[in-house]
């Protein structure tokens, strides 16, 4: 250090003691000088204190640390390590950022906050899984995690101790603990031994946990839980070990405090019908549950509670009878307390109440005699060497012996009970590893102090001595790991203190010893600890009291009352009590007192249960061993284990005794920081070097002390070397490690302030520019304004002058224009008026001369007129008479001519002439005749024939139908159902015979009304058009209003469903991963040497069994095509008649067959009727089956002409199974036929309800029309007519399609059957019959490609053997690399080409076996490849373009926009694969999940790095010391150092993705939404980790973290991602970095936050705010009452109470419909593929 350096200088911050808050803030007024008696004070408060120094008086006051320090996470990191600043710093983590854990080295300090916090849970645990102790907040969780990477990594078991003293959180604490090993270290097997593990924690809190007046849950035993882990450390079972049952509770409690929770929960639940035989009463009835005088918790619900325990008594595998048992012992405890004893008169004796309930009760329940338990409750036996006898006792005596009785009995129970966990828990497998959990009591000290207090104390010496040798050990270790010269650390050893208790003749030795002599008592046993060790250090005898002593403990010095030692020590109870609990008649009661060497032999057990109360002997009372003893082994062997183990600590410390949620109590911590070795484990780093640095990290913060020579230096650590030996001038201040620079106590301080001062001068610096700055640019500002000034004055002085002359002139002109325009409207005016008299004489003139020119101009038109009309008249005149003329004329012509004609008329050669036009026009029209009487005929004559085959049909029915009638017992029904029927066909007839005459009274006043009609609907129309305007507008605007609330939720609705239905498709995957993992287990398990083969099909049986089967078109004809396929090509060389004659001939035979199976149905319940006989319905069947394929086989060999050889015995097999599957197949027909019959009889029912509703409908509506009046008549026959109309019109709709569906259907029908009939002819044409199979099928491929090759186009063609040939080289073996360099998703196009041929020869079996196969590899594919990305991808992208193929080419019209004509014309013809398409939708789904899990676990370690940890802007971070962080022993690091990532390292990860998942072919829409969920992973990770790492929470993490997501956004655009909603998922995180960044001051900064803050919640801002971490002096940190501030501002919003963010969230995923423009036949097959066996039916594109 430099000589110069005074740390008590002043402005120097100290702390100085105070009786009230322990330490007190102060700082220094005045310069110390060494020597001086006063050091000059201030206090905060403003009040001046003038503290007294030297070697008399008190010492130098601690030093403060710097305000950058306080609220670490670890308090080694403090530069000044002492308790004041111990305790400030837990102060201010507490109560300004509400963190209740904090590092102390090695120890978690854990306070209890008396609040629920929501930091336990399933996210909290994901995030602090894997991460090294120090990188994260302070948690119980991290040294959980600690404690389990340990034991996987060194393969070691571990240990966590939990302590402090009652209400301090132990149990929770040990609680947490447990779950977080649940979670992470979950059993592989269904045994769900972490879920047993968990439920033992309610069992042992209620039957060891009670109410004190520190603690609610106080537990009042200790326990050490051993969670035994697997090879592969999965949790496998687990142990339990108790320690000093407080059994003193049972039979007495102090004021507000309770017993065990299992009595009170007992008595809540005493209403429940089960324990009506306990006879349980309220609790404040008994004796030992109310002497508290307060049965009852605040917020605590017993009965609630109770039905938690049973449940746990459950899973535990304890069974209700046992439980039974359980609760009638406690309940019998509960009797016994009660059980009143009556003294006698002399004081010496006593007796129980005659009648006692009570002792009755407890006697029943625990199945012993009455009559002996009253008997020694009262009496004892007294054995000497001689005799025997039996001796009263007084009634305090047997009052005592009674509450012995009943604290033995809870004892044994207790220990029954964790017997029996450790047996549920207990596992046949081999440990490999375990972990620890010790929950034990703290250090206690009390106004009166017994013997439970001795022995807690005494645990806790020796837990404290093991503590500090750790420490010292670690300490140690680190010193030789960093080459650090060791130099003893002198640390205060108990050892003397614990030699003091258990030494011989300690004082342990000497109770024991007391004990034993017969008449030994607690005053005898005090005067020999004041003789044996009045010498020690550590023992003190009081100066007041002769029956007490005091021991000086580690913690403090504690006086204990010797009165009562003796007796709790012995633990005695009377054998004759004993003896009658043996002999109870049930079974569980007799073994909880049996001895063990009493017991019978049986086999060994394998669970280790260590219990510190072990069964006394009784019968040999010399060898029983005594509480102490027994105490004292159970704690020599807890010790040997936990030094077997590397142990971790937690300290619980109690804020306050108030109970008091988030307040501090300085006195009461201080006293406990004490008592847990918290300040030792301070004092012992204090005393080495506390304070230790890396290189680099010392290097990043502190090279502003450095010269600008030495940043250019590559060697760093020499640089800080040349550093510290120029700014600490005393070597031994500090070292130099291998990895690490070590400080002692306050160099880091002094190295702060150099800093500071640095930072400070260069401020001074800058401000000193920058207000010379300022002050020139002012004065430039002035000289400029002073320039500006003096030039506008000028200007406008010039501007008035100028102004002036403007003016002079501009009065001139104004009087020069004034007088012009003067004499110019002078001279206007006389001008206007000699105008005007010009112009009125000259119009007077004119209007003379026309008005005599308009006179003239009449006369000539009334000439004119008159001479026109004389000359018409007489053109008239002569025009009549040449008319007249005209007509004599011509019908003087005309009766000339008519003479003429009627003589021709009368000769014979005309009529000739006429004839012969008509005699061909006869014969025409008799031809025509005798063509149509042809035609005639033969229709008569088939509707002839039809008739009588339609008369024999129905005579044939009617017969079948009386014979099933007077077969069955209905028959009856059905004829009254007929004449029902008929009956109410003659309602209706005479009904519609009313409703005409109806129709016919109202048809006049139709007519009538019909005017009226017309009016009315003219005026309707314009209602209408007005209404429907309106309506348009409403809706217009309804629509606009709504349209986007409606599709926000339905939006919203959609993503919700499609989220469950994808986790269902989630948990659907896993299950069958896990049946396909159980299944090859099974299959390894059940392996035999040898080769079995399954038979070939078995594989496609198995795939079909999840899928259903292909729905396809069914014609008639499908059987007979399929036949002549079955009787060979050869064969079925046939004409079009032939085959269309098979096809009606054998539907014929079907029907046949159908009748003679009804008529064998008969037979046989005529049989069942009659009796049996001769002729069995099986030889029917035989014989209709026989007749039915005779005549099969003679029509087709007729219609063929072909003859057969005879079949052998092979064939004639397949035959005879041919003929059971014919049979099975009819039986099921006529069993559907039965179904129709029925079917049949209740839609006649059902039709005779319809004409009923409608008789009631009509006459309903006769009677509402009679009740109308005219006018409404009218306007409901119109609207009723209206509706008639409508729905006719409706029907006839619906009738169109469906037969123009149907019509479709048949005409696809009638192509495929006419082209396979081609097919057939052209295959038995072009080939001969001796040709063999393949060169066949080869030479009709060939022809067929030849002759048809339009109709192949874009397909390919496959043999069926050749499909496992076709999966495994197309999907099994393929790697996306080979397929790199043709058309993206080329797998996906081949199959579905050869989809398209199955589906265009209308083989179904074809197309599921190639779907179901390819489905099927496809899964197994990714199952060997469930980690590689690029496989993953490359199956998703063809699994969703063969799904979007199957939908391109299926044919419905929403999915054939888009097509081209071409494509169209490639649409399936036969199949709808609508369900294979939900089937590859699920499969592309389940493929997504696994692709965003890979994904997800491959930047998931980069995350934090990148986003938080990196400086993507160079020496804007800067570095505080970790402490305990950066200890070797916590970091999981490898040789090379930790693996770092950088933000350039994940961007180029995630373009990998992107590039990968392009070249492809996976839509753009599903790349998008993998985009969006690896971001929502990056900001849920990042988010979360921020919210748990104080030191990442500063402004230059803000900066960082804001220029960290903008290089993603950048990323987004780039890659034409942005509009892919993932820049959403990034708001949190911008929105964190902005708050991070913002003023943190005034009010209105908290109103700005709370604006800004949308998408975090109320926990995650205020979290934020508290963790928020100033790099230096010059930031100010954020007040707690900014905080209030922000939550009040933020109250009434109602997020949900949830800190981090769910990282396993997955969003919806959606593929929409991608249509290929890509048409098939342009599809190429690279030969390097290996799919020559591939055939393609059409031309290729070479071609």
């Amino acid at each position: 250090m430099a000589s110069d350096y005074n740390p008590y200088c002043k402005l120097t911050r100290v702390w100085v003691p105070d009786p009230d808050d322990v330490w007190k803030a102060a700082e220094i007024t005045r310069d110390y000088k060494e020597g001086e008696a006063v050091l000059h004070l201030q206090l905060e408060d403003g009040t001046p204190l003038e503290y007294q120094v030297g070697p008399k008086a008190n010492a130098l006051p601690f030093l403060r640390n710097p305000d950058i320090l306080v609220g670490e996470n670890d308090l080694t990191a403090l530069s000044y390590l002492h308790e004041p600043a111990v305790l400030h710093n837990l102060r201010v983590r507490f109560l300004e950022s509400n963190n209740i854990y904090t590092y102390c080295g090695i120890v978690l300090v854990a306070i209890n906050p008396y609040e629920q916090l929501q930091i336990y849970g399933e996210e909290v645990i994901t995030a602090y899984s894997g991460q090294n102790m120090g990188d994260m907040d302070p948690h119980i969780f991290a040294v959980a995690e600690e404690a389990y990477k340990q034991m996987a990594r060194d393969e070691k078991n571990q240990s966590i101790i939990v302590s402090g003293e009652s209400g301090a959180g132990k149990t929770v604490s040990a609680k947490y603990a447990m779950r977080y090993f649940a979670t992470v270290g979950g059993s592989s097997s269904d045994a769900n031994v972490e879920e047993k593990v968990l439920a033992s924690n309610p069992i042992m809190e209620a039957i060891g946990n009670a109410k004190t007046t520190r603690n609610d849950n106080s537990s009042r035993f200790g326990k050490y839980i051993q969670i035994g882990f697997s090879r592969h450390y999965h949790i496998i079972g687990a142990n339990m070990r108790t320690y000093l049952l407080e059994k003193s509770r049972v039979v007495f409690q102090a004021e507000e405090e309770r017993n065990y929770h299992i009595f009170y929960q007992l008595c809540a639940s005493a209403s429940l019908p089960e324990f009506k035989d306990l006879s349980l009463m309220s609790a404040e009835d008994f004796t030992y549950t109310s002497l508290g005088e307060n049965i009852f918790i605040e917020g605590v619900n017993d009965a609630d509670d109770f039905k938690k325990t049973r449940e746990a008594f459950t899973l535990l595998g304890i069974k209700e009878s046992s439980q039974s048992n359980i609760f009638k012992i406690m309940a019998s405890i509960l009797h016994l307390g009660n059980v009143e004893i009556v003294s006698e008169r002399d004081g010496e004796s006593c007796h129980v109440a005659r009648n006692d309930v009570h002792l009755q009760h407890f006697c029943r329940l625990l199945g012993v005699e009455l009559k002996q338990m009253d008997h020694w409750l009262c009496h004892r036996k007294l054995a000497t060497a001689s005799e025997t006898f039996v001796k009263t006792m007084s009634c305090q005596q047997a009052i005592n012996a009674r509450n012995a009785l009943a604290k033995h009995i809870y004892a044994h129970l207790f220990d029954w009970i964790v017997e029996h966990i450790n047996k549920a828990l207990h596992t046949s497998s081999k440990q490999h590893s375990f972990i620890g959990v010790l929950d034990i009591y703290g250090f206690e000290t009390f106004e009166v102090n017994s013997f439970e207090q001795f022995c807690i104390n005494y645990a806790n010496e020796k837990l404290q001595q093991q503590f500090n040798s750790h420490v010292f050990k670690l300490e140690q270790d680190e010193y030789m790991k960093e080459d650090i010269p060791w130099t003893l650390i002198d640390f205060y050893d108990n050892q003397p203190c614990i030699d003091l208790i258990e030494a011989r003749l300690g004082i342990l030795d000497l109770l024991d010893e007391e004990c034993k002599v017969p008449k030994g008592t607690d005053q005898n046993w005090a005067q020999k600890l004041y003789k044996q060790h009045s010498s020690s250090g550590h023992f003190q005898k009081p100066r007041m009291s002769n029956t007490s002593f005091i021991i000086i403990h580690f913690a403090d010095k504690v006086e204990y009352q010797c009165e009562g030692f003796l007796e709790k020590n012995r633990d005695t109870v009377y054998e004759e009590q004993i003896n009658i609990l043996k002999a109870s008649e049930f079974q569980l009661v007799a073994d909880l007192f049996q001895d063990k060497s009493d017991a019978p032999p049986s086999k060994a057990s394998k669970v280790n249960v260590r219990s510190l109360k072990t069964v006394p002997k009784v019968p040999n009372k010399e060898h029983r061993k005594t509480v102490g003893h027994q105490f004292r082994s159970s704690l020599h062997l807890l010790m040997d284990t936990l030094n077997a183990t590397t142990p971790h600590y937690v300290r619980c410390i109690k804020p306050n005794d108030l109970k008091e949620a988030f307040s501090f109590d300085s006195r009461r911590a201080v006293q406990q920081l004490r008592a847990c070795g918290v300040l030792e484990t301070i004092r012992i780093s204090a005393a080495g070097y506390p304070s230790r640095w890396t290189y680099p990290d010392f290097f990043s913060r502190y090279w502003v002390l450095m010269r600008k020579s030495d940043l250019t230096s590559a060697d760093k650590k020499q640089v800080c070397k040349n550093l510290l030996e120029t700014l600490i001038k005393e070597p031994d201040m500090f070292q130099f490690g291998k990895t690490k620079i070590f400080f002692r106590a306050g160099q880091v301080a002094y190295l702060e302030k150099l800093r500071t001062d640095k930072f400070r001068s260069a401020c001074i610096k800058i401000q000193k520019t920058v207000r010379g700055w300022l002050q020139r640019i002012r004065y430039r500002r002035v000289r400029r304004a002073a320039i500006g000034l003096q030039r506008y004055g000028r200007g406008y002085l010039a501007r008035r002058y100028a102004e002036f002359l403007r003016q002079n002139r501009a009065a001139l002109i104004c009087q020069k224009q004034y007088r012009m325009v003067r004499e110019r409207r002078k001279f206007l005016r006389i001008r206007r008026a000699t105008v005007t008299i010009q112009a009125y004489a000259r119009g007077m003139f004119t209007r003379r001369i026309f008005w005599e020119f308009m006179l003239h101009h009449k006369a000539m038109l009334i000439q004119k007129h008159v001479r026109g009309w004389l000359q018409r008249k007489k053109f008239r005149q002569a025009l009549d008479a040449a008319i007249i003329i005209q007509c004599a004329f011509r019908r003087m012509q005309a009766k000339r001519q008519l003479k003429q004609l009627k003589i021709e008329a009368r000769s014979a050669q005309h009529l000739k002439k006429l004839n012969t036009g008509m005699e061909n026009k006869i014969v025409q029209l008799q031809r025509k005749m005798d063509e149509q009487s042809k035609e005639l005929k033969t229709q008569n004559e088939q509707l002839v024939t039809a008739n009588a085959s339609l008369g024999s049909e129905v005579t044939k029915l009617q017969k079948q139908l009386e014979q099933v009638r007077s077969q069955q017992p209905d028959g009856g029904q059905v004829e009254s159902l007929q004449e029902e029927v008929e009956r109410l066909r003659e309602e209706l007839q005479e009904a519609q015979a009313h409703r005409k005459r109806m129709e016919e009274e109202h048809g006049n006043e139709k007519l009538s009304l019909s005017q009226r009609v017309e009016e009315l609907e003219a005026e309707n129309a314009l209602l209408k058009v007005e209404k429907d305007e309106l309506n348009r507008r409403i809706q217009q605007q309804t629509m606009n209003s709504a349209a986007k609330e409606s599709s926000a939720s339905l939006e919203m609705e959609l993503n919700q469903l499609r989220e469950r239905y994808q986790d269902l498709i989630k948990e659907y995957s896993r299950l069958e991963r896990r049946y396909d993992n159980l299944k090859e287990e099974m299959d390894l398990s059940k392996f035999q040497p040898g080769h079995h083969r399954n038979p070939s099909n078995q594989s496609s049986l198995e795939s079909n069994s999840n899928y259903s089967s292909v729905d396809k078109y069914v014609g008639e004809t499908d059987d007979s095509i399929q036949q002549v396929k079955e009787m060979g090509v050869e064969n079925a060389a046939m004409d079009i008649s032939l085959f269309m004659k098979l096809q009606i001939r054998v539907r014929e035979l079907e029907t046949e067959r159908k009748r003679l199976q009804v008529n064998l149905d008969k037979m046989e319940e005529q049989a069942k009727c009659k009796g049996p006989e001769p002729k069995t319905p099986t030889s029917d069947v035989a014989t209709g089956d026989l007749v039915y394929n005779n005549l099969k086989e003679s029509e087709v060999d007729g219609g063929l002409n072909s003859s057969k050889e005879p079949l052998d015995k092979e064939e004639a097999l397949k035959a005879y199974h041919g003929l059971c599957e014919s049979k099975k197949l009819l039986e099921a027909q006529l069993q559907t036929q039965t179904r129709q019959h029925r079917d049949e009889l209740e839609a006649l029912h059902t039709q005779i309800e319809l004409l009923k509703d409608d008789l009631e409908k009509k006459q309903e509506l006769l009677n509402y029309m009679s009740t109308l009046s005219p006018e409404a008549k009218v306007d409901y026959t119109v609207q009723q007519e209206l509706t008639r109309l409508t729905n006719s019109n409706l029907e006839l709709k619906g009738m169109v399609e469906k037969m123009e569906k149907n019509e479709r259907k048949l005409r696809k029908q009638l192509r495929i059957y006419m082209k396979k009939v081609q097919e057939l002819a052209a295959q038995a044409a072009a080939h001969d019959v001796d040709q063999n199979k393949d060169e066949k099928n080869k030479m009709i491929q060939k022809d067929i490609r030849m002759t048809k090759v339009k109709n192949f186009e874009g397909m390919l063609e496959y043999l069926k053997e050749d499909e496992a040939r076709l999966i495994k080289t197309l999907i099994t073996d393929i790697q996306p690399s080979m397929v790199s360099a043709t058309v993206p998703c080329l797998p996906a196009y081949i199959l579905f080409m050869c989809i398209r041929h199955a589906d265009y020869i209308n083989d179904d079996q074809k197309v599921i076996s190639l779907l179901t196969s390819s489905i099927n590899a496809i899964k197994k594919v990714l199952k060997r490849n469930n980690d590689d990305f690029e496989m993953i991808s490359f199956w998703l992208a063809n699994s969703s373009r063969l799904l979007h193929c199957l939908k391109q080419y299926s044919g419905e019209e929403a999915f054939m926009t888009q097509n081209t004509t071409k494509q169209n014309e490639h649409c399936l013809k036969n199949f709808d694969l609508a369900e294979y398409r939900q089937i590859l939708s699920d499969l592309s789904i389940q493929i997504y999940q696994q692709l965003i899990k890979v994904a997800q676990g491959i930047i998931q370690p980069m995350i934090v790095s990148a986003m938080l940890e990196s400086e993507s802007i160079p020496s804007l971070a800067g570095v505080k010391s970790m402490g305990y962080r950066n200890r070797s022993s916590s970091m999981d690091t490898d040789a090379d150092g930790p693996t770092t990532y950088t933000l350039q390292g994940l961007i180029r990860q995630l373009s990998q993705f992107n590039s990968i998942m392009r070249d492809h072919g996976l839509d753009p829409e599903v790349v998008g939404q993998v985009a969006r969920q690896l971001f929502h992973c990056i900001n849920a990770f990042t988010l979360n980790n921020l919210l748990l790492r104080k030191d990442i929470c500063s402004w230059s993490t803000g900066m960082q973290l804001r220029y960290n997501t903008s290089q993603l956004e950048e990323w987004l655009r780039a890659n034409n991602l942005f509009q892919s909603k993932a820049s959403a998922t990034l708001e949190p995180i911008i929105q964190a970095a902005q708050l991070l960044q913002v003023k943190k001051k005034t009010s209105q900064d908290a109103e700005a936050i709370c604006s800004l803050c949308t998408a975090l919640t109320v926990q995650q801002i205020v979290k934020i705010l508290n963790l928020y971490t100033p790099l230096n002096e010059f930031e100010e940190r954020v007040t707690v009452s900014f905080i209030r501030n922000v939550q009040s501002v933020l109250q009434e919003r109602n997020d949900p109470p949830q800190l981090l963010l769910d990282t396993k969230h997955t969003f919806p995923v959606l593929f929409p419909y991608a249509p290929s423009a890509l048409s098939l036949e342009a599809v190429r097959i690279p030969p390097s593929l290996g799919l020559d066996f591939l055939v393609r039916s059409g031309p290729t594109p070479s071609d």
